[in-house]
C-alpha cells in the first residue's frame, strides 16, 4: 500500500510561546526550528529506507514555516526542492481576531465564544475567522486526491507538510472519531509526523505524532 506522511511544520517563535499562528502573519522558523527540521529530514529518510518508494511527492502549505520545513526535508528524501507542490488548501485555520493570542487571552477577550469553540471547534468559528469544518472543506479534497493516488500503487509515498489543525482534523477523520473532538483527542507537535498506509479496505495508521530522532 502507498504511504502518506503527514508532517507538522517545525518550531516558530509563536509555537514556542503558545500563541495562535494562523494565516494572518507569515513568520519563518525559529533557529531551533531549522535545526529540528533538518533532523526531521534525516528521520524521514530512515522511514523511507523501510518503505517501497519508487515515487515520492512532497507537498506543502504556502506558509513560510511549512515551505522552510519542506526545504529541509527535500534533499534528505531525494526530492528536488523545486518539485515541491505548494497547496493553498493546506493553510492553517484562520484564527481571525484570535490570531497571535494565547488561549488565556482568547478566553479573557471572548469568554462565551471561546467556551463554545473549545467544546466544538469543528462547527464553531473563531471570531472573524474559520471553524474546523471550514478548514476540512478546503484541505480534505487535496488530501483525498493524494490518498487515492497512493492507494493505486504500493511504491508511492507522499509527504504533506501542513499545520496543527489541518493534521488533527484529517487524522480524526481517518480514525473515525467525532470531528468535534479533534482538538481533544489528538496532538501534533512541531516537526511531528504520522504515517498512514492506503490501499487496503481501510487506512492503516502506523505512526501518530512521531518525533524526529
Amino acid at each position: 500500500m502507498g504511504t502518506l506522511i503527514l508532517v507538522r511544520h517545525s518550531i516558530t517563535a509563536a509555537s514556542a510561546a503558545g500563541r495562535n499562528l494562523g494565516q494572518r502573519t507569515d513568520p519563518p522558523l525559529a533557529d531551533e526550528g531549522v535545526d529540528l527540521a533538518q533532523r526531521l529530514g534525516s528521520t524521514l529518510a530512515l522511514e523511507l529506507d523501510e518503505l517501497p518508494h519508487d515515487t515520492v511527492r512532497l507537498l506543502s502549505s504556502p506558509a513560510l514555516r511549512c515551505r522552510q520545513t519542506a526545504e529541509a526535508i527535500a534533499p534528505a528524501v531525494d526530492v528536488d526542492p523545486g518539485a515541491t507542490e505548494i497547496i493553498p488548501g493546506l493553510l492553517e485555520i484562520d484564527y481571525g481576531a484570535w490570531d497571535g493570542l494565547t488561549a488565556d487571552e482568547c478566553r479573557a477577550r471572548d469568554p462565551e465564544r471561546r467556551a463554545a469553540w473549545e467544546a466544538d471547534p469543528y462547527t464553531t468559528s473563531c471570531p472573524d475567522g474559520e471553524s474546523g469544518r471550514d478548514v476540512a472543506e478546503r484541505a480534505f479534497p487535496v488530501l483525498e486526491e493524494v490518498e487515492s493516488w497512493l492507494a493505486d500503487d504500493r511504491s508511492r509515498v507522499a509527504i504533506a507538510v501542513a499545520h496543527n489543525h489541518v493534521l488533527r482534523l484529517r487524522l480524526c477523520r481517518l480514525f473515525g472519531w467525532p470531528m468535534s473532538e479533534y482538538r481533544e483527542r489528538l496532538v501534533t507537535d512541531p516537526a511531528g509526523y504520522s504515517l498512514v498506509g492506503f490501499g487496503a479496505d481501510a487506512p492503516v495508521l502506523r505512526r501518530v505524532n512521531a518525533a524526529p530522532v
